[in-house]
């Protein structure tokens, strides 16, 4: 059977039954695709053990993956064969004793307490040409720093999943396909309450709770990238936007969040996840080394 029809049917399966997310259909496809541009196959008879461990060579070797990347990789082509293999066209499953390599445990990167203040100041200061990108701007800022927004999260942002009144937003169907309600700060209450006033002075109607600037359409993900990148110019500090949602867990901790309050708000399925954080917190362990009983003697 022909690879490029089993995947077509493997992600619409994907997609329509499980109900995994369009990111997720995406890294299917370009994971099989890359599979099978480096062994030259066709049909997933050809698909055998020795041709996955020298493309998983080759990725490592030339093409320099993490260990990350590698698992990514081979995580997508294991749910992919495995599907092959309930459906009948495959007997044994080619990737899945593939062996892992170690994960490197490295520290969160995020911006420091008085970085972040800066980074605001920037928003709010920058020469735009219009009221509305400067409270839009830091409005978006804002909800990354004060709320721990992922970047598909803030884009799929609804004018309706806003309530200022509660203080609350709703994230639909964020990573896992899970929904969840993330508390807004009084600080930040004041930034939204600001941009929703210029953005309503506008007329801006569309469904989408932060709005493009010309058009009466939703932020895209070029317009959030164009943002980032004038601003961290002018702040003279390159960085993407999940490095804010790493700040946002960190001073969160610093601030004497608990740890499962934390999760919750991040949206982490397990809570192992969210205790990375506490060891990028330099002033939480500071706070906890002093409550050592023989610090006071």
């Amino acid at each position: 059977m022909e690879i490029k029809t089993l995947t077509d049917q493997f992600c619409e399966h994907s997609s329509f039954i499980r109900g995994y997310s369009p990111c997720t259909i995406k890294r299917y496809r370009y994971s099989i695709s890359i599979y099978v541009k480096f062994s030259g196959i066709s049909h997933v008879e050809e698909a055998n053990e020795k041709n996955i461990r020298e493309f998983f060579l080759y990725g490592r070797t030339v093409r320099h993956w993490s260990a990350n990347s590698f698992i990514t990789f081979l995580k997508s082509l294991v749910v992919f064969f495995r599907w092959c293999q309930k459906e009948k066209y495959i007997e044994i499953n080619p990737a899945e004793d593939m062996e892992l390599p170690k994960v490197e445990k490295k520290l969160p990167p995020r911006l420091t307490k008085q970085e972040a203040m800066r980074l605001l100041e920037i928003a709010y200061n920058y020469p735009y040409q219009n009221k509305f990108s400067k409270y839009r701007n830091q409005a978006v800022l804002s909800v990354f720093l004060f709320a721990g927004l992922r970047k598909k999260e803030l884009l799929n942002l609804r004018y309706a999943d806003v309530d200022l009144l509660n203080r609350s937003i709703f994230v639909r169907m964020g990573k896992g396909s899970k929904d969840r309600v993330v508390p807004i700060c009084d600080k930040l209450a004041e930034i939204l309450k600001r941009y929703l006033a210029e953005r309503q002075n506008l007329g801006k109607s569309c469904p989408g709770f932060f709005t493009a600037l010309n058009k009466n359409l939703d932020l895209s993900e070029d317009g959030l990238k164009r943002l980032m990148l004038n601003i961290t110019r002018a702040m003279g500090k390159n960085f993407g936007v999940h490095k804010l949602r790493h700040t946002f867990a960190t001073l969160m901790l610093e601030g004497g969040s608990d740890i499962f309050s934390l999760s919750k708000m991040m949206g982490h399925s397990d809570i192992k996840t969210t205790t990375i954080y506490l060891a990028a917190s330099a002033e939480h362990l500071r706070s906890q080394i002093g409550k050592h009983p023989l610090n006071h003697i």
